[in-house]
């Protein structure tokens, strides 16, 4: 069994649709995963399953686009990747708050990070199909552009931690 993370974007934060935890295990289920559950309220569906990732994946896209009429994207990692996104963080001298890992379908390059615009004290990194961003003065003042990140979806290492460590009791 492979523990796994669906990482939902733009729900419930001011996102493009509402989807309660109840209703995110609620799919989890569906799907035929095991130990489904959520964490915090934006769009995190933790469970188990022998499937391989791609059809992991396809099958909460699938039921996302059937709850919300349309398509959903789901970016799906495994408990050792969200343990090395934490171990990779080049931001350690920053607060896990305000550090972000920007989930992204592509294996991230350094064009990526230098098309960046509106840089102000930001720092970048590539990551494991991620992209770090340290928003030193935090990231309701930013105004830093990241045109690779457009369709991804970010959480605070704060959470990516702390998934991490739920995900490794699961396995």
């Amino acid at each position: 069994m492979t523990a796994y993370v669906a990482l939902i974007r733009a729900v419930n934060v001011g996102g493009t649709g509402k989807l309660t935890k109840e209703e995110l295990k609620a799919i989890g289920e569906a799907c035929g995963f095991e130990q489904a559950r959520t964490f915090i309220n934006s769009g995190n569906l933790l469970f188990t399953s022998d499937l391989a990732e791609s059809i992991v994946r396809k099958r909460v896209e699938d039921r996302l686009t059937h709850h919300f009429g349309k398509p959903m994207p789901a970016f799906v990692r495994t408990a050792r990747e969200l343990a090395e996104a934490v171990r990779m963080n080049p931001f350690g001298d920053d607060k896990p708050s305000r550090v972000m890992a920007h989930y992204i379908d592509e294996v991230p390059t350094q064009a990526m990070i230098d098309e960046a615009r509106d840089v102000a004290g930001e720092r970048l990194a590539l990551g494991p199909r991620l992209i770090y961003v340290s928003y030193g003065d935090g990231i309701g003042k930013t105004k830093l552009k990241l045109p690779a990140v457009k369709r991804g979806t970010a959480r605070n290492m704060n959470s990516v931690k702390r998934m991490a460590d739920l995900l490794a009791e699961m396995e």
